[in-house]
């Protein structure tokens, strides 16, 4: 069985999309996954068993009401994240250092445009963008928007617990 990092998007943000994450763990359980583990409170879940985004996304929504679009990673593709680091000579603060986790492939040429945005600061890498925001992510360029596949965000503190987890 595969172990694996599913990552929602957009949840327990303010009062939006409020998801327990004892229920998370508990729903993802009862739909046979096991050593379910969650990371913060944000929609990080370390997981084994057979990556099935669609049933997972379905099994959410049927037990929450709300659609929460996922992504997941392997333990490989984190580590090759990890390793992948363009910054790790100046990122000095985890929580600063961005990993855009891309839910497809958009493209060379909308990659492209992305890193455009933010040149100094944004590489691309396998399936994610690196963005090194020293000043924090308000400050940043948004290199995401309209990128045309689903994206969501972690920080290099949560890559790294989540791969700990792994």
């Amino acid at each position: 069985m595969d172990r694996f990092v599913l990552l929602l998007r957009g949840i327990n943000v303010g009062k939006a999309k409020r998801i327990p994450m004892a229920g998370l763990r508990a729903l993802l359980a009862d739909a046979g996954y096991t050593d379910v583990k969650t990371l913060l409170n944000s929609g990080n879940v370390v997981l084994t068993g057979p990556v099935d985004v669609p049933a997972i996304e379905k099994a959410i929504t049927a037990a929450t009401g709300h659609t929460v679009p996922c992504v997941t990673r392997t333990a490989d593709e984190i580590t090759t994240i990890l390793d992948g680091h363009p910054f790790a000579d100046v990122a000095d603060d985890g929580s600063r250092m961005m990993v855009h986790v891309l839910g497809a492939d958009p493209g060379t040429v909308a990659v492209e445009k992305a890193v455009a945005l933010d040149p100094d600061r944004a590489r691309p890498g396998p399936g994610v963008l690196y963005q090194w925001c020293p000043d924090g992510l308000l400050q940043a360029p948004e290199i995401t928007k309209g990128i045309g596949v689903l994206v969501t965000a972690r920080n290099w503190n949560t890559l790294t617990k989540l791969a700990a987890l792994l």
